[in-house]
């Protein structure tokens, strides 16, 4: 597939900001031990495969600065700089939902701060695209929130339509309510999730693709009793250890960094040392 004669869109620097989603825990690399594919990443290759790359364009880059386990505030110190000095021509941004799901967050608070965070990164000129929460009503730990999360997202449509940014409407994304599209730890979403999302994103940004579609096998039926071993099972690995770092101010995400801290290129190997912050 060659961008050279037909280029889908017109972007060649794109930059991810956010937490665990938009690194794509959930969907592990198998060919890269502790690295995390995800949405992004699949969106990324199909930009790359679909860029223009004529002499007078510049080869497709990609830098992805989210983080695992951060909140809102530290996303917006962290993360908004480096992505400002990388100056993409499009950026997408997923924060707040780990504030969200805390107790006593929030969401005009939480959504306060995103519209600033999107009011300086609008000033590069990039195309920006925001994303809303999933419908979380079938979902354990934070099926409760739902009304909040449906607050905060009604705040991020107005801050989109403030800053003529795109939303990518997870909201009413339905697939994502089947089981088959969330991690083990029901609290990120599964390779499969991650494949339906970047199909989602692409769309939004109105970019023809080739991710198909993937049917998720059904649900085996499970007995009331293996249903329930199989939730204390989850509480024990994953629900647990999660209201432990919660407690002692601890996060996922503590040592952890940028798995892209630069732009590179997806396909054909790395930039040369120095060339992922030259103009072009």
């Amino acid at each position: 597939m060659s961008g050279t004669a037909d280029p889908r869109h017109p972007w060649t620097r794109f930059v991810a900001l956010g937490d665990s989603f938009t690194e794509g825990i959930g969907d592990p690399d198998e060919t890269r031990p502790g690295y995390h594919r995800g949405w992004a990443d699949r969106v990324a290759e199909e930009l790359s495969l679909g860029a223009a790359t004529t002499a007078a364009s510049p080869k497709f880059s990609y830098a992805n600065l989210a983080v695992r386990g951060k909140l809102i505030a530290q996303i917006r110190d962290e993360q908004i700089a480096p992505a400002l000095e990388l100056r993409p021509d499009l950026i997408t941004l997923c924060a707040g939902g780990n504030d969200v799901i805390r107790p006593g967050g929030d969401p005009d608070e939480i959504a306060r701060v995103l519209d600033t965070m999107v009011q300086i990164l609008s000033t590069t000129g990039a195309t920006i695209v925001l994303f809303n929460g999933p419908d979380v009503r079938e979902t354990p730990v934070v099926g409760s929130i739902r009304g909040k999360v449906a607050i905060f997202n009604e705040n991020i449509r107005t801050i989109a339509a403030r800053h003529d940014a795109l939303v990518a409407d997870m909201w009413s994304l339905r697939e994502l309510t089947r089981p088959e599209m969330w991690d083990e730890d029901r609290l990120h979403f599964s390779a499969l999730g991650h494949h339906t999302i970047a199909r989602m994103v692409l769309e939004t940004m109105n970019v023809k693709h080739d991710l198909e579609p993937s049917e998720p096998r059904p649900v085996p039926q499970r007995t009331w009793r293996a249903a329930r071993v199989d939730d204390a099972v989850w509480a024990r690995h994953h629900l647990f250890p999660w209201v432990v770092r919660r407690l002692r101010g601890r996060s996922s995400g503590d040592g952890i960094h940028a798995k892209r801290p630069n732009f590179e290129p997806l396909f054909g190997g790395s930039m040369p040392p120095g060339s992922s912050s030259v103009e072009g």
